[in-house]
């Protein structure tokens, strides 16, 4: 069977498996296996098993679950109910002050978790309330909340960078380094939107009433101590990695001995809060694990049938600049994002893409920005935005889903600008790594 119809029948089964509703893991795992045997016999399998096992073996790793396991903790121990408590004294008369205070939040809680979903449903418990009594038009705040609790995926950590630094083997540390100077350029971005919006009609994001904001300076500065404990278990695991200290692994264990930490001063150290993040933690590893054995299954077939060949082949044949195929693979990711996990994209996708970047002469490690920002992209855009889903859980009952998707679109767009950006200017990411 020729590669053309390979990438045929096995894509497009991929793809009407996903529309009649079996989950990635299990599509990817049974297409890997199904077109193995029929291209190359049970002797084939063998291959399967040791592309997995090599996978698996990766000591970085490690580092997921431990991160997954931090995150958790954060979210049940308080650290990140006393930072959005120091900002949100500081918003001041400033309009849309509240947002931008809670875009700061969710900056620096992404600094600390390296995942979304705790993140935004924190902040839709605690935030969105805030903005909605103090009258916030309901879109901005609800595009605040998911932009924000997003930025998990850009400010390292982040496991979709371990993920995407284990898949093509990259460096992580150099990832965490190229992505820190972008992730905050988004961020701020987010922050001029929401300033210059209230700037032009203050009734979109009013200061606070009178009695809230005249608050004594005195006050506001033992208000910071709630920033003590974030910085502390910032500085175990970012601090470690970008000294050269501990590795992303060993980082990833301060982190959670932080936390703990953390959590045993302010008195929130619960042996029901270790066990059910412990429970929490298995649970979305065994989702990561699946979806890894069953993407690493599908492309080491498609792999060994001569499938990276067959798409370099149509890529650099196509009548485009080097930038330009840059351009239709960040394309094909924001179409893949609206239908797919991150995992799965990742690990379907990169194993091919990446080769390719490097032929045309393009770091792997800006890339991998690239990719970072797309997912941005996929985590608010309809139909299936994680975003949305995570908020709509802990939002007020009136809020709908289409209420979220609707406000979430001037965000999408901020996100698109910030990643041409950063494809026309690698610099941006490159400075950092120094590559």
């Amino acid at each position: 069977m020729s590669i053309e119809w390979i990438t045929v029948l096995m894509f497009g089964s991929m793809l009407l498996l996903l529309a009649i509703g079996l989950p990635l893991a299990f599509v990817t795992g049974l297409i890997g296996v199904t077109f193995c045997l029929g291209l190359y016999g049970p002797a084939g399998l063998q291959l399967i098993a040791s592309r997995i096992y090599s996978f698996m073996n990766e000591y970085a790793l490690v580092s997921v679950p431990m991160f997954i396991m931090m995150a958790s903790l954060m979210e049940r121990s308080g650290v990140a109910k006393d930072l959005f408590d120091t900002m949100r004294v500081w918003a001041g008369k400033l309009p849309g002050g509240l947002a931008i205070q809670t875009m700061v939040a969710a900056t620096i809680m992404g600094a600390m978790t390296g995942i979304i979903g705790g993140e935004i449903v924190l902040l839709g418990l605690i935030a969105l309330p805030q903005m909605l009594r103090l009258g916030y038009d309901r879109k901005l705040a609800i595009g605040t909340i998911c932009a924000g609790g997003s930025l998990g995926t850009m400010i390292p950590p982040s496991i979709v960078l371990i993920i995407y630094g284990l898949t093509v083997n990259v460096p992580i540390g150099d990832l965490f380094t190229a992505n820190l100077i972008p992730g905050l350029i988004l961020s701020g971005v987010y922050m001029v939107y929401i300033f210059l919006r209230c700037q032009m009609n203050p009734q979109l994001g009013p200061p606070a009433p009178e009695a809230e904001r005249n608050i004594p300076l005195r006050r506001k500065l033992a208000q910071l101590r709630g920033l003590i404990l974030p910085m502390l278990v910032i500085v175990a695991v970012l601090g470690t990695i970008y000294l050269g200290v501990a590795s992303v692994t060993e980082a990833a264990g301060m982190g959670v001995v932080g936390t703990l930490i953390a959590s045993a001063i302010r008195g929130d150290l619960k042996w029901e809060h270790v066990r059910n993040s412990t429970l929490q933690t298995m649970q979305t590893c065994g989702m990561l694990l699946w979806l890894s054995f069953g993407a690493t299954a599908m492309i080491g077939v498609y792999n060994l049938a001569g499938g990276p060949a067959f798409v370099k082949e149509i890529m650099t044949g196509m009548a485009l600049p080097p930038v330009g195929i840059i351009v239709v693979m960040m394309l094909i990711l924001m179409v893949l994002g609206c239908i797919m996990d991150w995992v799965g994209i990742c690990l379907l996708t990169m194993p091919i893409f990446v080769p390719i970047v490097r032929e045309l002469g393009y770091s792997p490690v800006w890339f991998g920005v690239l990719f970072c920002l797309n997912m941005q992209v996929s985590y608010l855009s309809p139909p299936f935005g994680p975003a949305a889903f995570y908020l709509k859980g802990v939002a007020p009952k009136d809020i709908t889903l289409n209420e979220i998707f609707a406000a979430l679109w001037p965000f999408i767009l901020l996100q698109v600008a910030v990643l041409m950006v950063v494809l026309f200017f690698p610099q941006i990411a490159l400075w950092l790594p120094g590559e």
